[in-house]
């Protein structure tokens, strides 16, 4: 192994990040370590592109303000090794994140789902995302401000959704990124569709994103028009047009939005839609309503509606959609204000007939909510979907027992980790001043518990991802 050449923040954007290039005389396959402080917190890769005699490893998980120690193993075909420890120092979180402090409590290492270089990301509202490791140690930030999304993509990358400009009221920037900080495309977005949850911030994807399986993306926007947050566009991934627009005010009945009042801000808000997820299964969507309560799922080449399902009675429905509404079996779960709803099993064992997802329950009575227990509690739950007998049962949940104290009137997260816990981010926990992130088991038992207090102005978690860094499909070559 030769003498390798070792840049930090090589992009200056990823400052716990590192580039690492060296050549060997034999094929190799490279793997490194960035040794972890503490018990199953050292982040292990092996970088994709086979046995070669040429590396680029591209290093991420650092500690801040910290002599990493990074062990960088060279594998040959016939399985010989050697190892060579790098030493790599990082200067200081900035303000903007160590004072956004992290504690932790409830923490099993051996029962989270962590893996050997999975970190949970922590996707602030409208500051720069952070990701921390089981002790809430930071092991990765991104100086780009970001608004709502970060979405892993196929390839590896994520998309942010940024602003050029820092002064800039409005996030209109989409970039494809890595973990290291390199961007590889942006995507840049007309202001005047931009919209607001309150306050100054404005957001042109207003909620969420999704990759489509020809690798275009489906995001939910606003038109425009006075009526916000109830149109979603797809765009190409190779020229940045849009191809497709589906605008749910062509959809539901016009009497969900035609009176609803105007915010104060002169916009209508009907709708809130603020989840998207692609069912591989049918070429379809499903769709998290807030503002109606509403989840449902819509043919992707029709547009034509295959289910609902919220607290709004079936005799309510004008009679054209009441076949398409679901019956909820005795003790099924009404959700109020629910965000982030994806699909479970998507495009493996289970059909487009019989389904299952999961979001996260606000619980918050906007219109069609549960009035009963409105404000009590905030949960995440798993549903079944019986799409032949068009039945909705809710098979799990949790948050209930935590009571008051985790309720969340905006924003929040679930997602199921490939162990079976489920990642639950209470986001918006005590009027936004924390954000609660906790891992439970299938039967309740919190193994990783992380509270985030102090941090600026709107930085509250909007959402909280478990992902490796990196996937197993991300190939770094710097000169591509």
């Amino acid at each position: 192994m030769s003498e390798p050449y070792v840049k930090i923040n090589p992009y200056k954007s990823s400052p716990l990040s590192a580039l690492v290039i060296f050549k060997t005389s034999d094929a190799v396959k490279i793997t490194y370590t960035v040794v972890g402080k503490t018990d199953k917190t050292s982040i292990t890769n092996t970088v994709n592109g086979g046995y070669t005699k040429t590396h680029q490893v591209p290093v991420v998980g650092l500690y801040a303000d910290y002599s990493n120690q990074v062990k960088i193993t060279a594998t040959t075909k016939d399985g010989k090794t050697t190892t060579q420890t790098l030493t790599m120092k990082t200067s200081a979180l900035p303000k903007y994140i160590k004072d956004a402090t992290i504690t932790t409590k409830n923490v099993k290492k051996s029962q989270m789902d962590i893996g050997k270089n999975k970190l949970t990301i922590v996707n602030r509202t409208t500051k720069q995302p952070f990701a921390i490791d089981a002790d809430g140690a930071a092991r990765w930030y991104d100086t780009n401000y970001s608004q709502h999304t970060i979405e892993q993509w196929s390839n590896g990358h994520i998309m942010i959704l940024s602003k050029k400009n820092v002064d800039s009221d409005v996030y209109n920037d989409l970039i494809e990124t890595d973990y290291l900080g390199r961007v590889y495309k942006e995507y840049g977005f007309a202001n005047k569709t931009s919209s607001t949850d309150g306050g100054v911030e404005t957001t042109v994807i207003h909620h969420d994103l999704v990759e489509l399986p020809n690798h275009n993306l489906l995001a939910t926007v606003s038109d425009g028009s006075k009526y916000k947050e109830d149109t979603l566009i797809e765009v190409s991934h190779k020229t940045g047009k849009i191809v497709k627009v589906i605008d749910m005010k062509k959809i539901l009945p016009k009497s969900m939005w035609d009176k609803y009042e105007k915010g104060s801000d002169g916009k209508v808000d009907w709708l809130h839609n603020n989840a998207v997820d692609y069912d591989k299964n049918d070429n379809s969507i499903v769709l998290s309503n807030r503002n109606q309560d509403l989840t449902l799922k819509l043919d992707y080449k029709t547009n034509h509606i295959k289910w609902l399902y919220s607290g709004k009675k079936k005799s309510s429905w004008p009679k054209v959609y009441r076949k398409y509404v679901l019956t909820p079996t005795k003790g099924t779960i009404t959700t109020g204000g629910q965000h982030g709803l994806y699909l479970l099993n998507n495009g493996g064992k289970n059909s487009a007939n019989s389904e299952d997802f999961i979001l996260y329950d606000n619980n918050i009575n906007v219109t069609n909510g549960d009035k009963t227990t409105s404000g009590k509690y905030s949960q995440a739950v798993k549903y079944h979907v019986d799409a032949k007998n068009m039945t909705i049962k809710s098979t799990w949940s949790y948050g209930k027992t935590l009571g008051k104290a985790n309720f969340t009137s905006v924003i929040g997260y679930a997602e199921q980790q490939s162990n079976g816990n489920v990642l639950i981010d209470f986001g918006f926990k005590a009027g936004g001043q924390q954000s609660n992130i906790i891992e439970v088991t299938k039967s309740g038992e919190q193994v990783f518990n992380a509270t985030m207090k102090n941090a600026a102005a709107k930085a509250y978690a909007y959402r909280a991802y478990r992902v490796p860094f990196y996937s197993s499909s991300y190939v770094f070559d710097a000169t591509k």
